[in-house]
């Protein structure tokens, strides 16, 4: 799940990240905004246990991204704004960070 946080004074947008997995034992995003390298996404200890991340990324982008499961399963993310076919032939998940 996808949550935008625009600022007034900033021309970044702070994006939250949430995968929600009852099974996984460790979740990472990777996306082109940090090439690709694999950011630790923290367990959450509310309700829903979801795994999350907070990213700030440039206004008015377009920024591919997967979750990378357990080392081993990519996921997509159900509420991106997009889906993009990559290299590999299947598709990543896309955020557009234009708005406020």
């Amino acid at each position: 799940m996808l949550t935008k946080k625009f600022f007034k004074t900033k021309e970044e947008c702070e994006v939250t990240f949430a995968f929600q997995s009852e099974t996984a034992n460790d979740v990472q995003l990777v996306g082109d905004f940090n090439d690709w390298q694999p950011m630790s996404m923290k367990k959450g200890k509310g309700d829903d246990g979801a795994f999350k991340v907070k990213v700030r990324l440039p206004k008015d982008g377009q920024f591919q991204f997967r979750y990378l499961v357990d080392n081993q399963i990519w996921a997509n993310d159900e509420t991106a704004d997009a889906y993009w076919t990559n290299e590999h032939g299947s598709d990543n998940s896309v955020v557009f960070t234009a708005g406020a």
